[in-house]
């Protein structure tokens, strides 16, 4: 699955500096996810499931592909993440996504809806936004889904046809309607608090748009940080930065598409707290749309 992702600066006419104090509680977060080592249910695009979960097991996380009815719910009550994907809704995968998230929704606890495609298809869109109003922690997104998932058109299935600034209305209403954190993935990341703080991170690489699983893997790296963030625009920031933090090192190694896959593996287990407290340049703004 793609989702654009480069190391392109901060949008034009923003005057703010980066802000330590993000980049710092970025680190803590990684910190504290090496330390607990979260569980996180997946039920996901069986395309990436291999991907999703090497990215997990790399940063320190622990994945489970837990996807068929029965056991959707039943596990999500013993998750410490739960990550729900629509890039390949099957009826089986439908159904147990409704368990998981109504057993998350029941006890209170965070999930990650990531909105693959939806706007362009209708099934995986009506489920989308059926899965809405159990009022997920974060949903996470190129800007294309993000727009489909509020009401617009999408774009071109998996393909962004619009640049993250076009999504900022959009992302807002969903942090209004489902009371939700909103990841909004592009040339330079966008996380929206449910409070209207925005951060921008203006890390990666565009080689994540040409490995399978780009922006999917970063939907679970999302989930595995609502269990150890302070909140889940926290969480949000944290997974956006050290996964675009890793896909810089991982380019600057990398030949092509091939070695870039191996080397974001590596760079996202060798990625320290220390690191990302020194490198990244988060920028804090307020919602102006």
């Amino acid at each position: 699955m793609r989702d654009a992702v480069s190391t392109s600066p901060p949008r034009p006419g923003s005057a703010a500096p980066p802000d330590p104090a993000l980049a710092e509680a970025a680190a803590a977060a990684l910190e504290r996810l090496r330390t607990a080592a979260p569980l996180v249910q997946c039920i996901t695009n069986t395309v990436v499931a291999n991907v999703t979960a090497n990215v997990l097991l790399a940063v320190g996380a622990s994945p489970a592909m837990t996807d068929i009815q029965g056991e959707g719910g039943v596990f999500a009550e013993l998750a410490d993440g739960l990550l729900v994907n629509t890039g390949t809704p099957s009826a089986e995968q439908r159904g147990a996504a409704y368990e998981a998230v109504g057993a998350r929704s029941r006890a209170g606890r965070p999930w990650v809806l990531d909105p693959v495609a939806v706007g362009a298809l209708p099934v995986r869109t009506a489920l989308a936004r059926d899965l809405l109003a159990f009022r997920p922690a974060v949903v996470r997104g190129n800007a294309s889904e993000v727009i489909g998932l509020a009401g617009g058109a999408g774009g071109r299935g998996t393909d962004a046809t619009d640049d993250v600034d076009a999504a900022r209305g959009a992302a807002a209403e969903l942090a209004a309607r489902a009371g939700c954190a909103v990841a909004v993935s592009g040339p330079v990341d966008l996380v929206r608090s449910a409070g209207g703080t925005v951060v921008r991170v203006p890390h990666g690489s565009a080689l994540l748009t040409r490995i399978t699983g780009g922006g999917c893997a970063l939907g679970a790296l999302t989930a595995a940080f609502t269990a150890v963030a302070e909140d889940p625009a926290a969480a949000a920031v944290a997974a956006t930065t050290v996964y675009t933090l890793a896909a810089e090192d991982a380019a600057g190694a990398a030949g092509g598409p091939g070695s870039f896959a191996v080397a974001l593996l590596d760079r996202l287990h060798g990625i320290t707290p220390e690191q990302v407290a020194a490198r990244a340049r988060l920028v804090r703004e307020e919602d102006d749309r």
